[in-house]
C-alpha cells in the first residue's frame, strides 16, 4: 500500500466576482491560481518535515487537472457590503520529527485582522495540547502565543486570510484562503 505524505506547502488567497456563486468560487480560485486543479480537501494535519515554499514556486509545480490536496476556507455573500472572511492559520512544531496543525476558518462581519489571529490561534492551540503545552484558554491570543513560544515546542504560527465586502450590485463575491500541499 502506498501512503501519500506531502513534502512541501505554500499558502495562497484569492477573491472572486460573479453573477453566480459557483462562477464567483471559480473566480477566487483563478485569482489563487490554483483553479486548474482538482482540490481534496484534507483536514488539518501538517505532515512532520514538510517544508513551506512560496505561492509562486508553488503554483509552478502545479499541474492541469491534478489532484491536489489542500486545507481551504472559503465564504461568500451576494449581500452588497457585506463583509466575509477565510484564513487558514498554522502552527508549526520545533521538532521536525512532529507533526504540526493547520487550521481553517470563515466568517461573517469579521476584520481580517481578528479572523488572521483567530485561525493562527485555532492551529496553535490544537498544537499545543497536542504537545502538552499548558496554558490558559481564557487568556488572549497574544498571551498564549508568547507561552506557546515560549515553551520551546512551537516555532511557528502564521495564516493566509482573504477579506472582502459584498460587491455593491448584489453579485456574489467569494474568498478563499488556502494552504496547498505538493508530493514529491
Amino acid at each position: 500500500m502506498s501512503v501519500l505524505i506531502p513534502k512541501r506547502v505554500f499558502f495562497t488567497k484569492g477573491v472572486g466576482v460573479h453573477k453566480d456563486k459557483l462562477g464567483s468560487f471559480e473566480d477566487a480560485l483563478r485569482k489563487a491560481g490554483i483553479e486548474r486543479c482538482n482540490l481534496v480537501a484534507v483536514s488539518s494535519i501538517l505532515p512532520p518535515g514538510c517544508k513551506i515554499i512560496s505561492a509562486k514556486k508553488g503554483l509552478k509545480e502545479l499541474s492541469a487537472g491534478a489532484l491536489t490536496f489542500c486545507v481551504y476556507a472559503r465564504c461568500e455573500t451576494n449581500e452588497a457590503g457585506r463583509l466575509v472572511a477565510a484564513a487558514v492559520g498554522l502552527a508549526r512544531p520545533a521538532s521536525k520529527k512532529k507533526y504540526g496543525y493547520l487550521s481553517e476558518y470563515h466568517d461573517y462581519g469579521v476584520k481580517q485582522e481578528i479572523a488572521s489571529e483567530y485561525a493562527e490561534d485555532l492551529a496553535a492551540t490544537m498544537l499545543a495540547t497536542t504537545l502538552g503545552v499548558e496554558f490558559d484558554p481564557a487568556h488572549a491570543w497574544k498571551e498564549r502565543e508568547e507561552v506557546y513560544k515560549a515553551s520551546g515546542h512551537i516555532i511557528q504560527t502564521s495564516n493566509v486570510c482573504q477579506t472582502a465586502k459584498g460587491e455593491k450590485t448584489g453579485l456574489w463575491t467569494t474568498v478563499l484562503a488556502a494552504a496547498v500541499f505538493l508530493l514529491d
